[in-house]
């Protein structure tokens, strides 16, 4: 099975299909009369393909299970045919496309199953993914806003070369995958008017982020976010809570970060954890949601 474990619980949603196309009128009027002899055809249907939906773990190898907390089965008659439409919901961290097509193709083996006796021509059609919602594919951000990035590390022991940076360079990375133009990658000692100096310089320079790795625990020489809060406009508490939430389904130790998030005019200044694991585990939390600062920005811009 896929390893999900780094995915963020959102809530996800799906509309699948299938089609039961019968071969004469009078087969639409049973069902319409309730005259079939296995039983209320849609309501039968509609047990199968609810079960169908909760059991799809249990017959697909490769799917994960997941909590159902919404599921709609729905009929409308053109005709010949029998439309049948599932809506499947969760709040969690993979989607339920599988479980809707699955659900749609039950009710539909179960009309087909509670109605050859009575027509032997009936036929599925088309059974197909309507929509799906939900996820990080859903806020992923215009690709042509074109960010600028600098990633700073704030580590004594990595400037005086006795260790090697691995946290910047994986923000890099994540950054770039991204699409995220990563300008200047710098190594600095904890020292706040060195971070706050150079911070300063790349929002001068109208640079898009500044992620700055490491000096957010709560050693003597971690002065992270009390270099950063005197330039810093506007606070967002919400980011680094998400941050730390994210962290703490992970390790114990997460809430025991502090780091910041806010903007100096229209430049997002990030203070994340110095550990390559922190580091790397802070981007996956917040991005490419956090993107829609630019998003707004840039709408502001154009009116």
């Amino acid at each position: 099975m896929k390893d999900i474990t780094a995915k963020s619980n959102t809530l996800r949603s799906a509309i699948a299909q299938a089609t039961v196309v019968v071969s004469m009128q009078e087969t639409i009027d049973a069902i319409n009369s309730n005259a079939v002899e296995k039983g209320n055809v849609f309501e039968m249907a509609k047990a199968a393909g609810l079960l169908g939906i909760k059991k799809t773990p249990d017959l697909l190898p490769d799917c994960h299970p997941i909590p159902i907390e919404h599921a709609a089965i729905e009929y409308e008659i053109e005709g010949l045919n029998i439309v049948i439409e599932v809506t499947v919901k969760t709040i969690y961290k993979t989607g339920v496309e599988v479980e809707a097509m699955h659900g749609a193709s039950v009710v539909a083996l179960t009309i087909y199953d509670m109605l050859k006796p009575i027509d032997k021509g009936i036929e599925i059609h088309a059974i197909k993914l309507l929509e799906k919602k939900g996820g990080k594919s859903q806020y992923k951000q215009k690709s042509d806003l074109s960010l600028t990035a600098a990633v700073m590390v704030s580590s004594d022991s990595v400037s005086k070369g006795t260790k090697e940076d691995k946290a910047g360079v994986v923000v890099k990375e994540k950054l770039e995958k991204l699409g995220v133009d990563v300008k200047e990658y710098i190594v600095l000692p904890d020292e706040p008017e060195q971070i706050r100096a150079k911070t300063e310089e790349y929002c001068a320079a109208g640079i898009n982020m500044v992620v700055i790795t490491g000096g957010t625990g709560l050693s003597p020489r971690d002065h992270t976010p009390e270099a950063l809060k005197p330039i810093i406009d506007r606070e967002i508490p919400g980011v680094m809570e998400a941050s730390r939430s994210y962290g703490q389904n992970r390790t114990p130790y997460a809430m025991l970060s502090r780091g910041i998030a806010g903007m100096k005019g229209n430049t997002l200044i990030l203070g994340i954890p110095g550990s390559t694991k922190g580091a790397a585990e802070t981007i996956d939390a917040l991005f490419p949601a956090i993107l829609h600062i630019f998003v707004v920005q840039d709408a502001g811009f154009k009116h």
